[in-house]
């Protein structure tokens, strides 16, 4: 792979300029992503002229630029998100008809909870999440229950580093999280009130696949004192979801 004179690959060139791009964004320049990449001006230009020709980048007539559909499309065949996704929604929109409220699909991606389908509803209660977003595994039902069911030495390595509190309900210290991850998969669900806004509390259950957790699957709903009613609906929908991924084979 022909590297530059910096010992950077192209590719990892190509990859930082892509990655530019930040949740909710659509058309940048090319100065915004010189700044944000560190790269040469002509650097970037050549980069993104190669990148829309490919259809990863799209350009419009002011030259701006945003993520093209081709790289969609590839992302789109990941075998393993696009099987879990396809085993997952009927149940999502199953329990979203019954809750009315967000529910949510998410998988473990580094040291945070990213989100690969969110269906929601006409005033549904404030949620910070999106497709293709993300959140830090602390602050959420799904992230919880995903850290709850990962490896004891990376559990370790998460709770021992600095949490943001949210609200004044989020778990920060390592000791109240070793508890809560405790409690999760002793009920074999996370109940998580106020913990990322305090008018909402997420609730998620764990799916699993050849008897490894593989995704949260999670709803969003008003923060009352009947939120927890749902916990057993999301174990029975998580169960549902793992019967299916199985049956898939």
């Amino acid at each position: 792979m022909a590297r530059t004179q910096s010992g950077e690959s192209v590719l990892f060139r190509a990859v930082r300029v892509v990655e530019a791009f930040e949740q909710g964004e659509e058309w940048l320049t090319v100065t915004d992503l010189t700044r944000r990449t560190g790269l040469h001006v002509a650097t970037v230009s050549r980069l993104v002229a190669e990148l829309s020709e490919h259809g990863w980048l799209e350009r419009n007539e002011t030259r701006q630029v945003r993520l093209g559909v081709r790289l969609w499309e590839v992302a789109a065949r990941a075998s393993s998100a696009l099987s879990l996704r396809e085993a997952a929604m009927p149940v999502l929109e199953d329990l979203q008809a019954q809750v009315r409220q967000h529910t949510q699909l998410g998988v473990l991606d580094g040291t945070e909870v990213l989100f690969l389908e969110r269906l929601s509803a006409p005033e549904a209660v404030v949620n910070f999440t999106r497709i293709a977003g993300r959140l830090p595994l602390h602050a959420s039902s799904s992230g919880l229950v995903l850290l709850a069911h990962s490896e004891p030495a990376f559990q370790e390595e998460v709770l021992v580093a600095p949490h943001e509190a949210y609200t004044e309900a989020t778990p920060t210290d390592p000791q109240q999280l070793r508890r809560i991850l405790a409690t999760i998969r002793q009920t074999g669900s996370a109940y998580c009130p106020g913990y990322r806004n305090a008018d909402a509390a997420g609730i998620a259950a764990p799916v699993f696949r050849h008897g490894q957790v593989v995704a949260a699957l999670s709803v969003v709903v008003p923060n009352t004192p009947v939120a927890r009613q749902y916990e057993p609906l999301l174990r029975i929908a998580a169960a549902t979801v793992t019967r299916r991924l199985e049956g898939a084979g």
